[in-house]
């Protein structure tokens, strides 16, 4: 059974896409579920993942790569650990949405759409987080859960990536102990 890159780095076989196909698989119409059901198990649509989708439906591998590439919710690359989605809605930008993307982009030494060398950061900049009080906002994703963070500044920011940096660095050195 091949392997692909999955969540967390963590190398993954494909059974979790064996038991989406079972249950979807066999269903005309079904694709953008599975598509779907598939990120969710393993953070990214992968080449691995596009090929077994193929073998069970019969779907050529060019259409499952046109739906995964037509619509925007899907990726095709890893994402890392923390996934920083950037309003940049129009209450965002003008309470500075530019400003603060620009710190982030400085702190993590990436632009919008890539991932830190460590894996631990994307950022990704959003049309709407549909929390135009608390502009500027940027909500973090974890496989664990969302955390939505409102009137952002530029020290709020580097405080917010600084905590989860130290966390990391806690966290990895209780497992090296």
């Amino acid at each position: 059974m091949s392997t692909c890159k999955c969540k967390n780095n963590q190398t993954d076989n494909l059974k979790k896409l064996d038991e989406i196909l079972e249950t979807y698989g066999k269903k005309e119409g079904y694709l953008i579920t599975i598509l779907q059901k598939a990120q969710d198990a393993y953070g990214y649509i992968s080449i691995d993942i596009m090929n077994r989708i193929s073998e069970f439906t019969g779907i050529k591998v060019a259409k499952i790569y046109g739906v995964a590439t037509f619509y925007a919710q899907f990726r095709l690359q890893p994402i890392g650990k923390y996934l920083i989605m950037l309003c940049q809605g129009t209450a965002c930008h003008v309470n500075g949405s530019e400003m603060i993307s620009q710190v982030i982009s400085e702190q993590l030494n990436i632009k919008d759409g890539e991932t830190t060398e460590d894996g631990l950061f994307t950022l990704n900049q959003v049309s709407c987080l549909g929390c135009c009080s608390l502009a500027p906002v940027m909500m973090i994703k974890t496989e664990d859960n969302d955390e939505t963070y409102g009137n952002l500044t530029k020290d709020s920011v580097i405080e917010i990536l600084n905590q989860i940096k130290e966390k990391e660095e806690k966290t990895e050195g209780e497992i090296i102990a």
